[in-house]
């Protein structure tokens, strides 16, 4: 895996704190925003690092209806890679 550690890091950082907002907002706005910012973030991140994540699912964490569970795997993926 040729992934640089400080790839892993900011995404690992930005990707938390984002699920941690996500799972307790009640406000949809919000959770939209949320939303919006991953899926920005995704498009610039390092490519073998989303190709991993993402385990060939080629709209990984820019789908509304598995968002939620998407960011939560990416998460507890990035925490092992770590």
């Amino acid at each position: 895996m040729n992934i640089p550690h400080d790839a892993i890091e900011t995404a690992y950082s930005f990707f938390h704190q984002k699920q941690r907002i996500y799972q307790f907002s009640t406000l949809s706005w919000q959770k939209d925003d949320i939303e919006m910012a991953i899926s920005d973030y995704v498009e610039s991140m390092n490519e073998d690092l989303y190709a991993t994540l993402a385990k060939g699912k080629p709209d990984f964490l820019r789908d509304h209806r598995r968002f939620a569970e998407e960011l939560l795997d990416a998460v507890e993926q990035l925490e092992q890679l770590l």
